[in-house]
């Protein structure tokens, strides 16, 4: 009994052993990727597609095999967070896909150093940069302070700072008409950094109604962030939304001496 356990044990090894002999992989190495845009991104996957395959989703750096030989076109597709969440990874809709035809070859490395560029079919139906005159934030009727404008250098961005008694901020965008419904995507672009967590929703302007949707809390980071906020569910549930607005919202934290938030770069595109 044991001799027949012992030669399906060695027939199986030996099988295994020629079928890598046969498959032999060659290998793709995306060290990195160009942004081709005068903007800042938060890139962190690739979705690569072999003949419009798709051949796996690999977070960057990234060296994988591929069983492959010869020529082929590879497609790849920049992955974001969504909502900032790592467990939810999606291929950004609005950033086009870059294609390299190459001759795979079995046991080499091929090396790509993709370009990535924003789709040239897509609308921005807000953006602030805080580089032109005046804003198109303001503050709530739910907010006890203002918003600053900071220069640093060269760059200028938006802060809200809660301390003492001033317990709230909120800012939102101006009204943004005609956003696409039925599942089109449409999505916040934010640079922030904060010392407290914040949230993220929108106002949806009906005929006799406002209302008011939180969406996603923001956790806070030290170093400046982009995070791509997912708005496609509440556009297109508001059926009868004559307009749309983003909020962005803080609460005193009384942990904390004053709690910050800085922003940057914000962008509803679709």
């Amino acid at each position: 009994m044991h001799q027949i356990i012992y030669f399906i044990i060695l027939l199986f090894f030996f099988s295994c052993t020629k079928e890598n002999e046969d498959n032999i992989p060659a290998y793709i190495n995306v060290e990195s990727l160009n942004f081709d845009e005068n903007t800042t991104h938060n890139i962190t996957d690739i979705w690569v597609y072999i003949n419009d395959n798709l051949q796996g989703v690999y977070e960057l750096p990234a060296l994988f095999p591929v069983l492959e030989n010869g020529e082929h076109m590879i497609r790849i597709k920049a992955g974001v967070k969504n909502n900032g969440i790592s467990s939810t990874r999606i291929p950004y809709p609005f950033y086009a896909s870059y294609f390299h035809f190459t001759e795979l070859v079995q046991d080499s490395i091929i090396i790509i150093n993709p370009t990535i560029t924003y789709s040239e079919n897509n609308s921005i139906a807000f953006i602030e940069d805080f580089e032109g005159v005046g804003l198109d934030l303001s503050i709530t009727n739910n907010s006890d302070t203002i918003i600053h404008t900071i220069t640093n250098g060269s760059e200028n961005y938006g802060a809200g700072f809660l301390n003492d008694s001033i317990i709230d901020f909120e800012i939102a965008t101006d009204e943004i008409k005609n956003l696409p419904r039925a599942g089109a995507p449409v999505f916040l672009e934010l640079d922030y950094k904060s010392n407290t967590r914040f949230l993220v929703g929108m106002y949806v302007n009906n005929p006799q109604l406002i209302e008011k949707k939180d969406l996603l809390w923001v956790t806070p980071k030290d170093n400046w962030n982009k995070i791509y906020i997912n708005l496609t569910e509440i556009v297109s549930e508001s059926i009868n939304a004559e307009s749309h607005k983003v909020f962005l919202s803080m609460l005193r934290d009384f942990s904390l001496d004053t709690n910050r938030i800085y922003f940057d770069n914000l962008k509803v595109i679709y």
